[in-house]
């Protein structure tokens, strides 16, 4: 069968304004919809390759500086 020139016509009204709809994501990324964005400083993410190993090393941080304040409150209570 061909296809006649009435099959490849647009069957939309012109009064449909479809560029006013808004993107939607489908899949695992949707989740990530709200999105939080933190802007680093050229150096700083020249260091790092990816979002996950910046959120790795700042959990390390807050890891190290938890276990920091906590010795340094037993140190603080000894005579």
């Amino acid at each position: 069968m061909k296809k006649t020139k009435l099959d490849q016509e647009d069957d939309l009204l012109p009064e449909y304004d479809l560029k006013a709809l808004r993107v939607r994501k489908f899949g695992p990324e949707r989740r990530i919809f709200p999105q939080h964005g933190v802007v680093l400083a050229p150096d700083v993410a020249s260091a790092f390759p990816d979002s996950n190993s910046v959120n790795e090393a700042l959990r390390f941080l807050l890891r190290v500086t938890k276990q920091g304040e906590a010795i340094s409150h037993t140190q603080e209570r000894r005579p």
